[in-house]
């Protein structure tokens, strides 16, 4: 019988759900009986959007008092690849020299099973409920895929009966090295477009009648990356654009093309929003290209705004209970990729602390049994100081 208190013992049965994006395979369902036998009001929800998959996701809350403590994150998984290099099964849970293998051991059944069980162990210090404030819970399988039917709606949902949050730890793994590394307090934003820029096609002999259009493309490249976007904030290092893609599709060796394309992703510090970023690029590719490139720039939607939750005393809270437990003090970044904690801003202030990413999406992820248990002593020292 499973026993919830016990983080590794629930990262394990975690990990026993085959969840990859979008398929829910009982994690939610599990949690969501360890949340209610424990006296948490729980709500499994499906969302849909025409074009996307319908996904499951779970909120739970016990109390109903101010403060609220939301816990944030989800049990969905990439797909483990090619089985067949994965020393262990990728959805067995294997415990081997004291280290959880499995595809989620890091990245995120591990925070999950961690907050879970810290919460279970604090309130059964507390006579099975808290003793002032409340404890949520919002979990999504959504995470790792498009992102549109899980924790953007589970948050409205939400909201629209009347919940509310005081602050907020996701529990995706964010420190490089060790344990106690780093909190990450806010994230980049995410901006990707697409230049295409029109020539004449014709034969490379006859240059004349003809206009290539990669010289113009490498103009505007040029143009884009000759000088930095920014020197970076007090919280963030500098915006960088790099390009991921040129094309010309041409097969001949012969022909000048008629049309090329680039395309390319900024990570950018909050200095800038989308549409003043878009506005700059605007601006640099038609000062390069002046009269001389026939272009089109269109970029693509994004829902990854840069945002930053302030040092004060939240952020302060979690450093120190991180502190408490590992003898680190956290390094407080705003480095990485994009995380659901980007929809939670809006909604209360958010941190991210979890397990070393190393080997997150990588054949045989996995983590520190050590690790895990330290973790969850770390988010219920979170929890004692948030009631204190």
């Amino acid at each position: 019988m499973l026993d919830a208190h016990d983080p590794v013992a629930l990262t394990q049965a975690l990990i026993r759900c085959p969840s990859v994006t979008p398929h829910e395979a009982g994690a939610l369902q599990l949690l969501a009986d360890v949340l209610a036998k424990a006296g948490f009001e729980t709500h499994l929800l499906t969302f849909s959007e025409p074009g996307t998959p319908d996904v499951q996701n779970l909120y739970a809350r016990i109390g109903r008092e101010a403060p609220c403590l939301l816990f944030a994150g989800h049990t969905d998984v990439v797909p483990p690849g090619d089985e067949s290099r994965w020393t262990h099964a990728p959805f067995g849970g294997d415990i081997v020299d004291g280290v959880l293998y499995g595809r989620g051991a890091t990245d995120m059944k591990s925070g999950v099973a961690a907050s879970v069980s810290a919460t279970l162990r604090w309130l059964a210090s507390h006579g099975g409920r808290p003793p002032r404030g409340s404890i949520a819970f919002l979990l999504t399988g959504d995470e790792e895929g498009p992102a549109v039917n899980g924790t953007v709606k589970l948050l409205e949902w939400a909201h629209a009966r009347g919940e509310r949050f005081n602050f907020c730890v996701l529990g995706e793994p964010t420190n490089p090295n060790a344990l106690g590394d780093m909190i990450k307090i806010g994230r980049r934003g995410s901006l990707t477009g697409e230049i295409t820029v029109e020539g004449t096609q014709g034969h490379v002999a006859y240059p004349d009648l003809a206009e290539n259009p990669i010289r113009g493309l490498v103009r505007l490249l040029d143009a884009l990356m000759a000088k930095p976007l920014d020197a970076g904030t007090a919280q963030f290092g500098p915006s960088n654009l790099e390009f991921t893609t040129v094309d010309v599709g041409n097969p001949s060796t012969n022909v000048i093309p008629a049309s090329a394309r680039a395309v390319f992703n900024v990570r950018f510090n909050d200095l800038w929003t989308h549409e003043t970023l878009a506005d700059e690029i605007r601006r640099r590719l038609a000062e390069a290209a002046g009269n001389a490139v026939r272009y089109d720039v269109a970029f693509r939607p994004s829902n990854a705004p840069a945002f930053l939750t302030p040092p004060g005393a939240f952020v302060s809270l979690a450093a120190d209970a991180v502190e408490a437990v590992t003898g680190r003090r956290p390094a407080l970044s705003t480095t990485g990729g994009t995380s659901d904690a980007r929809f939670i801003k809006d909604y209360c202030p958010v941190i991210e602390f979890g397990l070393v990413g190393k080997t997150m999406h990588k054949v045989d992820e996995n983590a520190d049994v050590a690790d895990i248990e330290a973790l969850t002593g770390i988010y219920e020292e979170m929890i004692r100081r948030a009631f204190a």
